[in-house]
């Protein structure tokens, strides 16, 4: 296997990874089902924006965001069910279950973390010992614009977190559970050891005032164009999209069993950072995963990086250690 330079970087040598837009398939059908999965993206992403810039008060709340939050991924597992992307990537009650133990993980215990421990508390902490002032003058700022500082400067930590899961030992311990997903569905993005879970969603926001209308924004963005990472459908992606933002395109390339394309595709919402960087392959992986594609049980996912970091801890160091003459 030859593979497809691209930059300095050889992709697609290990696993097959196709590489370039031009060269993935396209949805097939009538004009209606062309129409429908090339604008699906676009409208969902201005209706969402629309309905949060012009929404009253009495709902425009962070309950109304997860009731939309969750009705729109139940939609998307519909659209996966009619029209999947990959049939090795059709969703089974044993990948369903395993899905939901982890979203449900999300929502209660490490949401209960996130509040004692998470990037808004470490910020209050941090704001309250030198005492530091806020940047009240982001409030004069337009309200989309807002909304659109929130999104990009946690993303852009987000890509360096991500980035730094796959370059420093430690944290790719954490990080690497998730590499070991065979496949995308809409909930697979929760899927990984709870420490890495709660490291990627850190962010540096806080230290900044928005308003609170412009948070449900941003969340509205990322939830309309981060969700797709992890989803068996295909969609003929327009052009400014994918050049924009992540799609499922990227991040399966990302989780490719090709080493080379899973170093590439770290941002979460905008792929212009990555191109920024240098680290964007355009391209689609259907081969997913570590170790040949190697399903982990979720006991393995909650003590892989431990178990891990403490074997190669006995190697290094039971290496250096003399060995008594006899």
């Amino acid at each position: 296997m030859n593979g497809v330079r691209v930059g300095n970087r050889i992709i697609g040598s290990q696993s097959p990874v196709t590489v370039g837009w031009e060269n993935i398939p396209r949805v097939e059908g009538g004009p209606v089902k062309q129409f429908i999965f090339t604008w699906f993206q676009p409208t969902v992403l201005f209706a969402l924006i629309a309905f949060w810039y012009y929404a009253p008060d009495s709902i425009a709340k962070a309950s109304t965001a997860i009731g939309i939050g969750i009705a729109f991924k139940v939609f998307l597992l519909a659209l996966e069910w009619f029209f999947p992307r990959h049939e090795s990537w059709r969703l089974t009650w044993k990948e369903l279950t395993t899905d939901l133990f982890y979203v449900g993980l999300g929502y209660t215990i490490l949401r209960a973390v996130e509040h004692y421990i998470g990037d808004g508390a470490m910020i209050e902490a941090i704001q309250g010992y030198f005492d530091l002032d806020k940047f009240t003058w982001f409030l004069s700022m337009p309200l989309l614009l807002q909304a659109f500082l929130i999104s990009f400067i946690f993303d852009f930590g987000q890509y360096w977190m991500h980035r730094g899961m796959h370059n420093w030992y430690p944290l790719w311990l954490t990080h690497s559970v998730h590499h070991y997903i065979t496949q995308l569905n809409i909930n697979k993005g929760a899927v990984g050891n709870p420490v890495e879970l709660f490291l990627i969603g850190l962010g540096i926001g806080g230290f900044f005032d928005f308003l609170p209308r412009a948070a449900l924004l941003a969340g509205a963005i990322g939830m309309a164009v981060g969700t797709y990472q992890h989803i068996n459908v295909r969609f003929n992606t327009p052009r400014w999209w994918r050049y924009v933002f992540n799609t499922t395109e990227h991040h399966s390339v990302h989780h490719s069993q090709d080493f080379e394309a899973s170093r590439s595709n770290y941002s979460g919402t905008y792929i212009f950072i990555d191109r920024m960087f240098g680290t964007c392959v355009d391209g689609e992986a259907e081969l997913l995963g570590m170790e040949g594609g190697r399903r982990m049980s979720i006991s393995e996912q909650m003590t892989f990086p431990f178990t891990e970091g403490w074997k190669t801890l006995k190697e290094r160091f039971g290496r250096a250690m003399p060995v008594p003459a006899e």
